[in-house]
């Protein structure tokens, strides 16, 4: 006896809720750069980095990476109806500006942009200084 054929199972995808407004986090280090983008009670809607846009070793932390990753979470970031962001950026990367720059050129409207590096009251004895 023949088996009946299975009928293909049709999910509908699940609707993604509208986020007009938003928070964006950019944190940049020598290595690395990450743009986090959330809603403005800070939940994650989406994040990328140097690393997630193919970029390896020493060239994630290049302006250039720093500059696809903001593009990339910013357009993830309109799929949500993302339209307004507040920036907060931290560390001191060469990518922070460029990232910034990068939110805008997207089409994201940022509203503030605020530096939230954390400052040591003299804590910790700093990196010593690369030899070039």
């Amino acid at each position: 006896m023949r088996r009946p054929a299975r009928q293909a199972v049709t999910r509908r995808g699940k609707a993604r809720r509208q986020v007009p407004s938003g928070k964006a986090f950019i944190k940049s280090s020598f290595n690395n750069t990450i743009v986090t983008i959330t809603d403005p009670s800070g939940n994650t809607l989406c994040w990328a980095s140097g690393g997630t846009n193919d970029f390896s070793g020493s060239r994630k932390g290049t302006p250039f990476a720093a500059q696809l990753a903001a593009q990339s979470a910013a357009r993830r970031a309109q799929e949500y109806g993302m339209q307004r962001v507040d920036v907060f950026v931290k560390g001191s990367g060469s990518g922070r500006e460029t990232a910034v720059r990068a939110l805008q050129a997207a089409g994201l409207e940022v509203r503030h942009v605020k530096d939230v590096s954390p400052q040591p009251h003299n804590g910790c004895r700093p990196k010593k200084r690369p030899r070039v």
